[in-house]
């Protein structure tokens, strides 16, 4: 009951969206290379999945490995950064000058060094990156103080107070971080895809959608953006799920959403 009183509404709002676009395109009688129908796109998805659907998994699997990569990456250089100030002072500027260059003029200089399934890995990472990085120094500088002082009193070494204090008191910042830095990465991959214009076997979603346009295959090209959508979707609920099971009954933010 609870589950359909918090999203039923906004799937009745999505279905009367599309039944409208639905409705809109038949009365027009508008063709599929102007504005294809849902059903169209759907039957789309089906027809053409022997395309799309690997398309999906390159794009995929460099936006997890791109994750994954941000948040080894992000997550041990917030912990440097807490543990010794010269090295905040030294590295943040980096992490800051690479955070508001825009990828896309990043990309083609990564071409040019590196292979495009590479450039298109790195470019993600450096988008997922800042995010996980910043929010996890933030909670581990917002540690209670006076607990940070009752570990010092009990002479708790330094790695013993980061174990058992800051971690846990950062989860839920770096949660945070991680689900902002989850839909990050499948725009980095799609942005880099698109500078990187890698076609063939292992092509991403983007190039099959730089594809379908140049072919005035609307349908497909709707199709690649409603597989795009559904996986930043898909993204984002298996990070909260993750975020709501490790923080639990503990943290206020969980404790709120349940009530």
């Amino acid at each position: 009951m609870r589950w359909v009183q918090e999203y039923g509404p906004p799937g009745l709002v999505f279905a009367a969206l599309l039944a409208g676009w639905e409705v809109f395109v038949r009365l027009a009688d508008l063709p599929p290379y102007i504005l294809p129908s849902p059903a169209l796109v759907l039957e789309t998805l089906v027809t053409d999945r022997a395309t799309l659907f690997p398309a999906l998994l390159t794009t995929l699997k460099i936006t997890l490995g791109a994750l994954a990569a941000a948040v080894l990456g992000g997550g041990g250089l917030a912990i440097l950064f807490s543990q010794w100030k010269w090295i905040e002072r030294s590295f943040l500027p980096v992490a800051i000058v690479l955070q508001v260059t825009p990828i896309v003029a990043i990309a083609p200089l990564l071409l040019i060094y590196l292979e495009p399934s590479s450039a298109v890995l790195v470019c993600a990472f450096l988008v997922a990156f800042f995010p996980i990085l910043s929010n996890t120094a933030l909670g581990l500088a917002s540690t209670d103080r006076n607990l940070v002082d009752l570990f010092q009193l009990y002479r708790a070494s330094r790695w013993r107070t980061l174990l058992l204090l800051r971690l846990p008191a950062a989860l839920p910042y770096f949660l945070g971080g991680l689900r902002i830095g989850g839909g990050l990465a499948l725009i980095g991959a799609i942005v880099a895809e698109l500078a990187a214009g890698a076609a063939g076997q292992g092509a991403g979603l983007a190039f099959r959608i730089l594809e379908a346009g140049y072919r005035l295959n609307i349908p497909r090209m709707f199709a690649a953006l409603t597989l795009l959508s559904l996986t930043g979707i898909a993204i984002f609920a298996v990070l909260s799920v993750l975020s709501a099971y490790l923080l639990g009954r503990w943290h206020e933010s969980a404790m709120s959403a349940e009530r």
